[in-house]
Order: structure tokens, then C-alpha cells, then sequence
């Protein structure tokens, strides 16, 4: 625009350079628009396998916890902090404690989990020092739920649709002899109706 108002030979010029550099520019695109179709069909791909990929990563993760009974003796406190957090981390939707002696720790534990998980503790009592802690860390962290329940004498740590009883509290995870026993066939959506 600015070479047709100067009307000079190097306005001319310019303006038939520009005039070259577009029409260049359209040949490039002209001749490699299968190349660029191409790109286009493999960042897709990429894409697709990339889910593929999580999808199997997800799987073999699930596939590491053993849905077997396991038996923790006295002493074994890693190992049996170890195998709660890794049920912990497993957590795709929601976590749900039921637990009668609950402290700081296990909300460290419930920490372990994914940032969109939901994490709930029923317990027979909410101390002050309890509720001081779930304050101090509510204001922190992703929200833990602390409700009242006094129904229950076992243990259960229900991860998305999978129940566990668990023999201690997970406070005292390896102090004492205890199981945790998957019950595939409990209804987790019910015995949740029931609380």
C-alpha cells in the first residue's frame, strides 16, 4: 500500500518483492499440503496413543496393589504404612475411612492421594485437638470430611468402589498383628447409604 502512494522505483520494487514472497509463499503451502495433511494425521495419532498410554499406565498401576489378604506382624510399620498409602494413591473418585481412632496422621496419609479425590473419615469421636488439626489443615490442603459414627466396631477404608476391612486403625498401622481383607463382593455405594 505504501509502494502504490510513494510511486517511486523503490516503492516498485518493494511492492513487487512483497508481490514474489506471497506468491512463493503460496507455492511452498501448494506443494507441500500433503506433508502438512500428514503432520496433522500424526500429532493426532500421537495424541490417541498418548491416551492409550495412560490408559495402560493406569491399569498396571491398579495391577501393582494386590488385592490379596495381607497380614502386617508387629514391628512391620512401613511396610504396612507402605501398603495403606498405596491403596491411598490408588484412588481415582473417593476415599471414605471408617475409623474409630483417628490423629494428625492419617490426615497426613489421606494427603497421598490425588488432588481430585474426595476423602471422608467417619469416626466414634472428634476431639478438639482433631478438629483443631482438620481446621489447620483444611485451610491448607484439599478438604478432608470428618464425620460422627459410632455404629461400626471394624475398620474400613473403601477406595472408589473396593472395600477393605482393616484390622487396627491406620493411625497404629504395625504396632500389633492386623489384616486387611479386600471384600470385592460388598457394596460400597451401600454400606456409604448406611452411614
Amino acid at each position: 500500500m505504501a509502494a502504490a502512494i510513494l510511486k517511486s522505483d523503490v516503492a516498485d520494487k518493494a511492492s513487487v518483492k512483497i508481490v514474489e514472497a506471497f506468491v512463493a509463499m503460496r507455492r511452498f503451502m501448494v506443494a507441500n499440503a500433503q506433508v502438512f495433511q500428514r503432520l496433522g494425521q500424526i500429532e493426532y495419532k500421537l495424541q490417541e496413543s498418548d491416551h492409550k498410554f495412560e490408559d495402560i499406565y493406569s491399569k498396571l498401576e491398579e495391577k501393582k496393589l494386590d488385592p490379596k489378604p495381607k497380614v502386617f506382624f508387629e514391628g512391620q510399620i512401613y511396610d504396612a504404612y507402605e501398603f495403606v498409602c498405596g491403596l491411598i494413591k490408588s484412588a481415582r473418585t473417593r476415599i471414605v475411612l471408617i475409623d474409630n481412632y483417628v490423629d494428625d496422621s492419617v490426615l497426613t496419609m489421606l494427603d497421598k492421594r490425588r488432588k481430585d479425590v474426595t476423602a471422608t473419615i467417619h469416626t466414634k469421636q472428634i476431639t478438639k485437638e482433631l478438629k483443631l488439626d482438620l481446621e489447620k489443615h483444611n485451610a491448607q490442603y484439599p478438604s478432608i470430611a470428618v464425620n460422627l459414627f459410632k455404629d461400626s466396631h471394624d475398620r474400613f477404608l473403601i477406595i472408589d468402589n473396593m472395600v477393605y476391612l482393616i484390622g487396627a486403625s491406620i493411625k497404629d498401622l504395625g504396632k500389633r498383628w492386623f489384616g486387611i481383607s479386600p471384600m470385592p463382593a460388598t457394596d460400597a455405594n451401600e454400606l456409604i447409604a448406611r452411614l
